[in-house]
């Protein structure tokens, strides 16, 4: 992903003044209950397998481990294998697994995430290290374990609508420059189905999404091109008391899968803590530990994602 700083976005920060007011705080009632420390232990299993970088044994690991824990949920669950190759020459081997809820439903949502890693730590503090893999807790692992965890309590309690969980490949490979990322997002944008035929209304991409001092401001773009999603996002995160944690600010810009998404015509928002570590030291770094991720902070984000779908969406 890559970033940019914004001097000015007033007109969005005037949109989001109609997400306040005093919605009741709480839960709709008979809406599940997410369990952080759950994710938190899927967290530590996919470090465990080592770097989710295509091409390397962790990353088909966890192909294999991702697919058969969305299996064993009873969701209708598919895979799509495609090839890229890089700008030095490398053919990638890239699979996105999309696990429905309810797929006979003509109304529908979409959630996803990455679930590879960086091949490299180019931010690390140490120029020895920037060759070497990150271990990809917050970035990669985080998201992919609230969607993991989600998928048990939709099989368990149907939603009200369709739910389709998408975990994108290919999304941190490379350069942004050279069109080496956002390569699963990308391929879903080029294959959704068309309105009327299986295609979400909307969707909500989550990205290091564990931090251990949480803060998700709303991403620019996002609120440019998605604000009825936004104000239904950060809406569910007050009314379970998260506003803190989910202010009505405007963070940065940020170049992540939704942007495909968006330009295919799907309004999404990025929920994305782009201030991870001190000065986001540890983004990019081999400092992406399990010890840097939160199970509340897990917690907090899948029971917003919960809230969101139980409420009717």
């Amino acid at each position: 992903m890559r970033t940019s700083n914004l001097s000015s976005f007033l007109a969005a920060l005037l949109a989001l003044a109609a997400c306040g007011g005093d919605a009741p705080v709480g839960p709709t009632p008979g809406s599940p209950a997410f369990d952080g420390d759950k994710a938190m232990e899927l967290v530590r299993t996919q470090v465990g397998f080592g770097p989710r970088v295509p091409g390397r044994q962790g990353h088909a690991t966890q192909l294999a481990w991702m697919v058969a824990h969305l299996d064993s949920t009873g969701l209708d669950v598919r895979t799509d294998t495609f090839t890229h190759v890089t700008a030095t020459g490398d053919t990638l081997r890239l699979t996105n697994v999309l696990a429905r809820a309810r797929p006979e439903a003509t109304r529908r949502i979409l959630l996803l995430t990455h679930w590879d890693t960086r091949p490299i730590s180019d931010n690390a503090s140490d120029p020895a290290l920037r060759s070497t893999p990150i271990p990809g807790a917050n970035d990669g692992a985080s998201g992919t374990a609230v969607l993991l965890e989600l998928a048990g309590l939709l099989a368990d309690a149907p939603p009200p609508m369709g739910v389709d969980l998408l975990f994108v490949d290919g999304e941190d490979y490379g350069d942004y420059g050279a069109g080496d990322m956002l390569l699963g997002a990308k391929r879903y944008a080029d294959t959704m189905p068309p309105e009327g035929q299986g295609r979400p209304i909307y969707g909500v991409l989550l990205d290091m999404v564990g931090d251990v001092d949480p803060r998700f401001p709303v991403e620019p773009t996002s609120v440019q091109w998605a604000q009825p999603v936004v104000r239904k996002v950060w809406g569910a995160a007050r009314r379970l008391g998260y506003g803190k944690f989910f202010p009505d600010a405007v963070g940065q810009e940020i170049g992540d899968d939704h942007i495909p998404l968006l330009s295919a015509g799907l309004p999404t928002v990025d929920v994305i803590d782009f201030s991870y570590g001190p000065g986001n030291s540890w983004w990019h770094t081999p400092e992406d530990t399990p010890e840097h991720v939160s199970p509340h902070t897990l917690g907090m984000v899948g029971q917003v994602v919960t809230e969101l779908i139980y409420s009717g969406g």
